[in-house]
């Protein structure tokens, strides 16, 4: 029997075949379950297009074999003539209610030109028994109440609104139900979030005012409208014809990619700097809004347009961006992130309308993207455009736009007219000096092509700024290319002037040549770093350079290079028989005699006075690097040229080899102890570093470990000399003085432990330690009745000097304890201030301009040249002890007298050291010498010891 049935149907499928019925052929019935949820009907759909308003089809053969004929008729008033058929079968031995579902619209497979913008897809569904199915109300979809019996199988003829079908689906109703539910709350919160997006965005333009955040609020009301019309919330607010939804949603895809032009355009500020970008950001937009008018007439083609638009603005605003970023223009780094985001979001959206994804939560999903990456927009701007420039802020008076045009003489005027964007400067013979004028005065992109590309975008972005926020000072120092091809620095301070409407109408300020003093700050930049006699790199770069290498050695087994210190025999010798200035030119002729057998990869600096460190880079085998040790020798050994006759030195070198694992200061210290011990063993030969040299030092490394515990141990303490006044023997003032009172070794002298201090860097802190307790102590003594004037000296060293912070650290100290600053005293060494005279000067002016007083110490020692005294803001000078001992050299009162003189002769009051007798005090006193300070007077005391004497001196002047 099962065989007979077979043959029957394929007869009568045959026979229909000959009928003209062929596609009806593949239709077989879907298979229903109770368990079945969701069932895409879609692969056993069959479609008929273009079969007029009366349609004829067989019906899938029902359980018992027969193949019927079924006629329906278009209930429409203007049928498309496009039918559908599937079949159902209902397996199961009860009655199953299901809903066929056919979406109005779906971005997957919705095509990239000519889209598919959605519509009604089915108008009535006519079953092959019983009644047409009932129509259930929605907005969102096509949807039909189905009911099939126990065991039926049943054909459905379903007649299209259009002539595509891009879903449909059989649902359980309550999972259908559910599904709706979900989706509507998702949609809920996000067309929240866009809706207070989009309005807190347009609240912020009427705040700030700026042109970014209306382009930005227009991208996120674009936004909303979009997914209103995605999520099927448009038509709640406005009633939408049957048809005009594709007409709404290529609207809101135009006005996407409106918007997102136009926010580009405005972020970046391509308006002010690019004006062939202008041009054409205009006629893409004019093509916009034209596309805005074909969507009323041909939606499909004005959304194609429009999605095509989106991702050509993606990938050229990317491009720019990159080429913005690289000439580190603030606003397009800080787009980067956001911009990243647009290109995923377009990349899954192509995805989508292509079919290459194809789900049910990909197009809520894309909703939800396009939010998110409005809300990281917004983010971005309200960032640039709240954060703090390089610009002071203040309000602008008249009196201030005149003070500024007038404060430096000399100084050009630099006045920017922003309604016509035209800038004028000065034409001030001194000011402006061989600069290109007339490429100075005009639009403001003029300036661009004279700058410095280092300078360009600081330079636009502080006028945007200044723009942006209607307030502020434009403070900065740019590189402008002269006449001849070099570039000045030009220094520019000026304030914005606002209008009636609170906009900035212009900049007004002045522009001056700053070129000397950038070259004086770099100098003094090079200077603190390098040697002022060989300009080699001095210890603290050399030690920089050696963390560096250190740093690499430990990640690449190949970089071992190989550590020389260099010392000079005898140098001491030279300088005593050749003068000073001899010996200075040997050191330069051996540095230059160095560096000349170094390769590039090589580094050599001065350490000290006669001791040269060099890093070998360049050879690693243990032979070459003896041979290269030996050529070190010979260089040093080669004859130098003075006068008539050569001289001939010889050097002691230590060296050692990069281990893995050490650090910078333990290599330099074995190459040292190798140098010691060469010139321990006479000199003039080459000892490379071996274990046992740490134990020679042994004792110097215990004391440096003991001088970094006797902080925390109060070890530490000062001791005050007092300076009495010659006239009177009046105690005026102390110089504070550092002792150690180590535990087990009792004092330890300063000339002792000083020394270390200064190689390991303890100096800083114990010269810190030094101001800080000296200041307090005179805070003190000043509360004792007639020690209002007291004062106190504190030396200073070279590491003190040469910090940044030595001016804040005076500052903080003289505030913290409440004394006046001309109390203080800070003592300085002639060597000491012309180590590096450029930044010395610079220091002491600041500290000068505190108040601090300033003393000159050791005068007669140094270089005791005048012009450097007129040079420096010393208010004291000392002079040294070595010219007041004694009369065995006849000169040396000569000599005393001519220093006091010449001293009251530029305004600066005496010190004298050393004073041992009252023969050389009476001298002193007849030379009109303000001050002395000597045992003969009193040895250093104890803070409680001081305070004792000036109480004494203040009873005995009260009885």
């Amino acid at each position: 029997m099962p065989h007979t049935r077979r043959l029957l149907i394929l007869l009568l499928c045959l026979l229909s075949s000959f009928a003209g019925v062929g596609p009806s052929l593949a239709l077989s019935p879907v298979s229903i379950g109770r368990e079945d949820v969701a069932i895409d009907l879609l692969p056993a759909v069959d479609l008929h297009p273009n079969r007029g308003a009366n349609f004829q089809v067989s019906t899938v053969p029902g359980n018992d074999g027969i193949v019927r004929r079924i006629e329906v008729e278009s209930s429409s008033a203007n049928p498309s003539g496009n039918w559908a058929v599937f079949a159902l079968a209902n397996n199961t031995d009860g009655q199953i209610d299901r809903l066929v579902v056919a979406p109005h619209f779906r971005l997957s497979r919705s095509g990239l030109i000519w889209p598919d913008l959605g519509a009604q897809r089915i108008a009535a569904i006519t079953p092959s028994e019983g009644f047409a199915l009932d129509r259930q109300d929605s907005p969102e979809a096509d949807v039909f109440l189905v009911t099939l019996d126990p065991g039926t199988i049943i054909t459905f003829v379903a007649e299209l609104s259009s002539d595509r079908l891009p879903e449909i689906r059989l649902w359980e109703p309550n999972a259908y139900k559910d599904t709706i539910n979900a989706f509507t709350l998702y949609r809920g919160i996000v067309l929240g979030i866009a809706g207070l997006l989009a309005v807190f965005l347009t609240i912020l333009f009427v705040v700030k005012g700026s042109p970014m955040f209306p382009a930005t609020a227009a991208l996120a009301w674009a936004v909303l409208a979009y997914i209103c019309i995605d999520f099927d919330f448009w038509q709640k607010l406005v009633p939408i014809v049957p048809g005009e939804e594709r007409i709404w949603r290529a609207g809101t895809e135009v006005a996407l990619a409106f918007s997102l032009v136009v926010f580009l355009y405005a972020y970046l500020n391509l308006n002010r700097w690019h004006g062939i970008l202008s041009a054409f950001t205009a006629l893409w937009l004019t093509g916009l809004g034209g596309l805005g008018v074909l969507a009323a007439f041909d939606p499909p083609m004005a959304s194609g347009i429009a999605r095509m638009s989106l991702a050509a603005t993606a990938g050229i605003g990317f491009l720019l961006i990159l080429s913005l970023s690289v000439v580190r223009y603030d606003r397009a780094i800080m787009l980067i992130p956001t911009w990243i985001l647009i290109l995923f979001w377009l990349a899954a959206g192509w995805l989508t309308v292509t079919g290459r994804i194809d789900n049910d939560i990909i197009q809520p999903a894309l909703g939800g993207g396009l939010v998110l990456i409005v809300l990281l927009i917004g983010f971005t701007v309200m960032q640039h455009a709240f954060a703090g420039g390089t610009f002071g802020s203040g309000l602008l008076s008249d009196m201030e736009r005149r003070s500024l045009a007038l404060a430096g003489t000399g100084d050009a005027i630099w006045d920017w007219d922003v309604a016509r964007d035209r800038i004028f400067a000065g034409s001030d013979a001194d000011s402006l000096l061989g600069m290109p004028v007339g490429a100075m005065n005009g639009p403001a992109r003029d300036w661009l092509p004279i700058l410095h590309p280092d300078d360009r975008d600081r330079f636009k972005v502080t006028l945007d700024t200044i723009l942006e926020h209607r307030r502020g000072r434009i403070s900065q120092d740019f590189r402008v290319r002269s006449d001849d091809g070099h570039y000045h620095w030009m220094s520019l301070r000026a304030r914005p002037v606002l209008g009636s409407n609170g906009e900035v109408v212009r900049c007004v300020g002045t522009l001056k040549d700053v070129t000397e003093r950038k070259k004086a700050e770099e100098r003094l930049l090079h200077d603190a770093l390098h040697d002022q006699l060989t300009g080699l790199p001095n210890r603290e770069l050399f030690i920089d350079r050696l963390d560096s290498i250190a740093a690499l050695a430990a990640t690449r087994p190949d970089v071992r290079p190989t550590l020389f210190v260099i010392d000079i025999d005898r140098f001491k010798q030279v300088n005593d028989d050749f003068g000073i200035a001899t010996g200075d030119t040997i050191l330069l002729t051996v540095g230059r005699r160095l560096k000349r057998v170094l390769k590039p990869q090589d580094s050599l600096a001065r350490l000290s006075g006669d001791q040269f460190g060099l890093i070998l880079m360049s050879e690693s085998e243990v032979g070459a690097v003896g041979a290269f040790a030996e050529t070190l020798r010979d260089v040093v050994r080669a004859p130098i040229a003075f006068g008539e006759r050569d001289i001939i030195l010889t050097a002691s070198v230590g060296l050692t080899a990069w281990t893995e694992g050490a650090g910078a200061d333990e290599v330099l210290r074995e190459a040292e102890l190798a140098t010691y011990q060469a010139k321990r063993l006479g000199g003039d030969r080459i000892e490379p570093f071996r274990p046992s040299f740490k134990t020679h030092a042994s004792g110097r490394v215990e004391l440096e470990s003991d001088l970094r515990r006797a902080f925390g141990r109060n070890e530490l303490t000062l001791a005050f000399q007092p300076i009495v006044k010659l006239a009177t023997g009046e105690i005026v003032g102390f110089e504070a003085l550092m002792r150690w009172q180590h535990a087990k070794r009792g004092p330890v002298s300063p000339a002792e432990f000083i020394p270390i201090a200064e190689n390991t860097g303890l100096i800083v802190q114990l010269g810190q330690f030094a101001l800080d307790e000296a200041v307090r102590r005179l805070s003190d003594w000043q509360k004792l009745p007639g020690q209002s004037k007291l004062f106190c000296s504190v030396n200073i060293s070279s590491r003190q000097l040469i910090r940044q912070d030595l001016v804040n650290d005076v500052r903080q100290i003289l505030k913290r304890y409440g004394i006046a600053p001309e109390t203080l005293k800070l003592e300085l060494t002639e060597s000491l201030v012309m180590d590096n005279p450029e930044r010395s000067a610079k220091l002491l002016d600041n500290l000068k301009q505190m108040g601090v007083g300033l003393s000159l110490d050791d005068f007669g020692t140094g270089y005791s040249s005048l012009s450097y005294l007129m040079r420096f803001p010393f208010d004291t000078l000392k002079i040294d002890q070595s010219f007041l001992r004694g009369d065995a050299q006849p000169q040396r009162p000569i000599i005393v007298q001519s220093i006091v003189t010449m001293a009251h002769q530029l305004g600066l009051a005496v010190v004298a050291e050393g004073v041992d007798n009252e023969l050389d005090a009476g001298r002193l006193r007849q030379l009109n010498c303000e001050y002395a300070q000597s045992y003969m007077f009193s040895p250093p005391l104890t803070a409680e010891e001081a305070r004792r004497r000036l109480q004494d001196r203040t009873t005995k002047k009260a009885s």
